[in-house]
């Protein structure tokens, strides 16, 4: 089974690609969905989130935005909630792998914003990055509702530089082509490392740099 690692910094697309990948049939462990999960009515992390932040918890449930605004901007409150979560996370991510291990499946995704950060990579056999202009993930992100420049630019601060984790991937796809083109790409993608033999390198012109180190 190839496990593949999808990342992207805020505003690239990779949100897009992974719906992409279901689209095509390939499992796709969604890391952040499974914070949510975590954090939502009676998850496994709220007793935890609730000891160390009391205010955050309500009726049951972590109010992300209580806990954004607790942790935003102080690193020390930051890292004891990391180490409530990622240990959950991991456990959910090892199950993930291990049902379509057991399926026999010959691809799955690791959706993983922080996966260079956290060192996600160590469970995937390749990484893809996915990755735009720094103008259109600008104008992607400050679009949001409720995002202001100051907190995009603090998200930004703790994310490994795009140009970082390009040079880091095995693959990337550019997002700024139109979803016809990410479409195909992925495509491209996915038939190539569902077929076993991904040193045939039988991508097209448009996937000419993106290959397996």
């Amino acid at each position: 089974m190839y496990v593949l690692g999808l990342t992207g910094s805020i505003g690239m697309g990779k949100s897009t690609a992974a719906e992409m990948f279901r689209r095509l049939h390939v499992p796709v462990h969604d890391a952040d969905a499974t914070v949510h999960k975590l954090m939502s009515k009676n998850g496994a992390a709220v007793r935890d989130i609730q000891a160390k932040f009391p205010s955050v918890v309500i009726n049951g449930a972590v109010d992300r935005k209580r806990l954004g605004d607790e942790v935003f901007g102080n690193p020390t409150k930051l890292t004891e909630l990391e180490a409530i979560l990622h240990p959950l996370v991991r456990k959910k991510m090892y199950h993930f792998l291990s049902r379509y291990a057991h399926q026999r499946r010959k691809l799955v995704v690791l959706d993983i914003p922080l996966l260079f950060e956290t060192k996600g990579y160590r469970f995937c056999d390749g990484v893809l990055v996915v990755s735009s202009p720094e103008f259109l993930q600008d104008q992607r992100v400050l679009s949001r509702k409720g995002m202001t420049e100051s907190k995009y630019r603090s998200i930004l601060s703790k994310q490994t530089p795009d140009a970082e984790k390009r040079a880091l991937a095995d693959y990337v796809i550019k997002s700024n082509q139109g979803m016809r083109y990410s479409y195909l790409r992925v495509k491209e993608l996915v038939d190539v490392l569902s077929s076993g033999d991904i040193k045939r390198r039988s991508f097209s012109p448009h996937l000419s740099k993106i290959y397996r180190r």
